[in-house]
Formats: C-alpha cells, sequence, structure tokens
C-alpha cells in the first residue's frame, strides 16, 4: 500500500512540474482584434490579424531599439496614411498629418532626431502591421492600433501611451432611414463591414443584443466599403468613430454620394489606440510611453511650444519636465536632460497637437473633425480620461 501511495505522489509530482513548463503564450497564438480603419492604399481597412504569427520578444542580450535608431540615424515609424485626423498623406504635397503622425514626430524630436528629416513613414497595414514590428521594419507602430489582450500576450507587442480614446460606431445613410437618430432606428440594414474579424463580432453582438435584424455586406477594406455604401449596396457602415467620421467626411467632400447620411450616437465597443513596441525592448518602450505623458504633463502645466523657454525653472516641477533625463534612454544613449524642450519645440503639448491633426490648428480648438472637449480624450480636469502619472 506505501509503495502505491509512494508512486502516486511522484507521478503528481510529475505533472505539476510538466505543467509548469508550459507558457500561457503559445506559439501558435493569433491575434483576433480589430480596428477598423483603412491604409489609404486600398489594401486593408481593419485591424485584421487573424493569421498573424505570435512576434519573438526581445531578449535581454538584444540591443535597445533607441541604440538602433542612434545607429542608423532615422525613425522608422508604422503609420497609416488615409485617414484624416490620425495619420493622412497629402498627395498633392506630400505632406503627413493626424495625431499619430504627431507621435511619431514627438519621439523624434525628444531622442535628438530632426523629425523634419530623420523620419521615415512606413505604411502599416491592419493585416501586416504586427508583422512588420516583429521584422523590425518599424521601430515602432503608431496606426490606430487598439490595445487588447491577445495583443498584448499572444503577440508579444508592448503598448505604451494611448494617444486617442476610441470606439465602434456606425455611419448610416437616412436616405434609407428617414428620421434615423439612433441605431435602434435601423433594424433590417444592410451593413458594410470588414469580414473575419471582430468589427463583424462586435457587429453581431450589438444587434443580436438589441434584437435588430441586420445582413451583412462583407468588405476586404475601406476602399471597397466606401464604393459599396455610396452606391447603396449597403445602407450602413461600421468601424472605429474616427474612422467614420473621417469616412464621412471624405464621401462628402467627393460628393458622390445622393443621398443623406449621419453617424449614429452609440459606441459598439472600446478601442483605446496607442502605439506598441516589441516585447521586452523596455528601454524604448518607455521613451516612446513617457513622451506622450510629457506632451500631457506639459499641458496641464501649461507650457506651450511658445512659452517653454520662458517658465521659471527655479520651480521644481517646471525645471524636472523640461531640464531633467528623469532615467529615461539607454546607457549609451541616454535622453538629453532637454528632451522635453525639443518636443515642444517641434510639436507642442498634447492640446497643440490635436488641434493641429483634428482641427484648424489656430489654438482654439475650433472646426474639429472630432471634437475634443467632452469627450474621453478630454484632459481629467476637463472630465476625460487622458492623464498622465507624476514626472519626478
Amino acid at each position: 500500500m506505501k509503495q502505491i501511495y509512494a508512486l502516486m505522489m511522484m507521478l503528481m509530482m510529475a505533472s505539476v512540474a510538466f505543467t509548469g513548463c508550459v507558457s500561457d503564450d503559445s506559439d501558435d497564438a493569433t491575434d483576433t482584434a480589430t480596428d477598423s480603419t483603412d491604409n489609404g492604399d486600398g489594401t486593408d481597412n481593419t485591424d485584421n490579424t487573424d493569421n498573424t504569427d505570435p512576434v519573438d520578444p526581445v531578449g535581454a542580450d538584444t540591443q535597445s531599439t533607441l541604440d538602433v535608431i542612434h545607429e542608423r540615424g532615422e525613425l522608422k515609424c508604422g503609420i497609416k496614411t488615409s485617414q484624416y485626423g490620425m495619420g493622412y498623406l497629402d498627395s498633392d504635397t506630400g505632406a503627413y498629418s493626424g495625431l499619430d503622425v504627431e507621435y511619431c514626430r514627438a519621439i523624434a524630436a525628444a531622442i535628438g532626431l530632426n523629425p523634419d528629416e530623420d523620419i521615415n513613414y512606413i505604411v502599416a497595414s491592419a493585416g501586416d502591421r504586427f508583422q512588420k514590428l516583429e521584422d523590425k521594419e518599424i521601430d515602432v507602430l503608431i496606426r490606430t492600433t487598439t490595445w487588447t489582450t491577445s495583443r498584448d500576450a499572444e503577440l508579444n507587442a508592448d503598448f505604451a501611451g494611448i494617444n486617442f480614446y476610441d470606439g465602434q460606431g456606425i455611419l448610416v445613410n437616412t436616405g434609407a432611414f428617414p428620421g434615423a437618430d439612433s441605431i435602434m432606428d435601423i433594424g433590417g440594414a444592410t451593413v458594410c463591414t470588414t469580414t473575419g474579424t471582430t468589427t463583424e463580432g462586435n457587429l453581431a453582438d450589438y444587434f443580436t443584443t438589441n434584437n435588430l435584424e441586420y445582413t451583412v455586406v462583407g468588405v476586404a477594406n475601406d476602399a471597397a466599403a466606401k464604393i459599396k455604401f455610396v452606391n447603396e449596396e449597403c445602407t450602413a457602415w461600421t468601424g472605429d468613430m474616427s474612422n467614420m467620421v473621417a469616412q464621412q467626411y471624405g464621401v462628402n467632400q467627393d460628393g458622390n454620394a445622393s443621398f443623406s447620411m449621419a453617424i449614429m450616437p452609440e459606441l459598439l465597443s472600446k478601442e483605446p489606440l496607442g502605439a506598441a513596441t516589441r516585447d521586452n525592448d523596455d528601454d524604448w518602450n518607455d521613451v516612446v510611453q513617457w513622451v506622450w505623458f510629457g506632451m500631457l504633463t506639459a499641458e496641464e502645466m501649461e507650457v506651450t511650444s511658445a512659452n517653454y523657454g520662458t517658465q521659471n525653472l527655479s520651480n521644481p516641477s517646471y525645471n524636472r519636465l523640461l531640464n531633467s533625463t528623469l532615467g529615461l534612454g539607454t546607457e549609451a544613449n541616454p535622453l538629453p536632460a532637454t528632451w522635453m524642450q525639443n518636443v515642444l519645440m517641434h510639436v507642442g503639448n498634447y492640446y497643440e497637437a490635436y488641434d493641429r491633426a483634428f482641427c484648424d490648428g489656430t489654438g482654439a480648438m475650433a472646426n474639429c473633425l472630432v471634437d475634443r472637449a467632452g469627450t474621453m480624450n478630454a484632459p481629467y480636469w476637463e472630465g476625460g480620461l487622458q492623464y498622465a502619472p507624476p514626472m519626478r
């Protein structure tokens, strides 16, 4: 009997030891989260990373991306080029604009590069963005990318600052649904959405929960969705709310639609959009994250591109913000003590970046494509979610 008991205990111990060796971050994990946005090149518009292989973590013996950038003399920033307000390339002037672009510029300035000359903007599609990050084709991904559990854990991507809080919305042909001012008014709609992604899943969940009938019109990207929506092959179009606003603006500018349209007020999901670096690249991720927090802190302290040079540095808080490395960077390439001065010189604080990205850039938050006041992107002291930890 004692021999049987001892054998059972040995088997149990072996089982526990084997279990401890199995990683939760499985090698064949895939990402199924969605950002319903377009690349501008007609290749993809949603966060369709369903078949993306997991990213290999950066090992302890791997050179920091920050050091690689300094050796190269150039920042490779993965963006999109089709969405007004977030990432947009003006084909006539060749100028990049948008909140994601402002973030890229701020990072370049902080590490001592010239944002006007030393950034290589690389278009990252919804389907290949994490592969480009893994393959080191880009140093940082700032492309309306939603922070999700699966991306954080399974794709081994480390997220940094959330530069925009978004959610999934629906653009509706109000000619097909006269008087519609809620999703509850569009039962029976045919909805353009990218198939095989959580954009479609969020749509199904919302309509099922609210007992609404609908038909999915599957599309590959925003370019295809726009054509079908304008041709009235679908009576609604769903994606990130910021993208729906941008697409509505684009359709109106094109003047090709023969019907009126409106965005319904409801949000179908949470979409916190932020920057991502490779996993375990801690020194670089810290820089990317604290550049964003620095811009928020500067706004809170009312430090702008116009007045940063005249601040009273006898005040410890202002001196830390404007004249301290705060431990950021690597041993070989610490950030300069004036890194936030560089950010403010070239980009400004969060308010200024948002104003240029979504509004007319005059400093008054006027004529905005997406208002900031009263939204989650307002600063915390105005009831929003934009908030920076202490810089000290």
